[in-house]
């Protein structure tokens, strides 16, 4: 077989462009998913955040997340 007379010459054209556009795929895609979900943040999860920051107290942030708490059950019962 030759593969060099002009029979079999475009396919390895076409191999290295799929294997260039999988790589870029890999690398640049992902990075972007234009439907991908993000996972909200709880008001409580944020609480927690600015806690461990030391942005707030401890009593601080008992209070709030006794409102917090008091504020997800009057909404769950409405």
């Amino acid at each position: 077989m030759h593969f060099y007379d002009g029979h079999f010459g475009g396919m390895h054209l076409i191999w290295w462009i799929i294997w260039i556009i999988l790589i870029a795929w890999i690398f640049f895609i992902p990075a972007d998913i234009p439907y991908q979900k993000t996972k909200k943040e709880s008001p409580l999860d944020i609480l927690k955040k600015r806690f461990a920051k030391g942005e707030i107290s401890k009593e601080e942030f008992e209070d709030s997340k006794k409102i917090l708490n008091s504020e997800s059950t009057k909404n769950l019962n409405s």
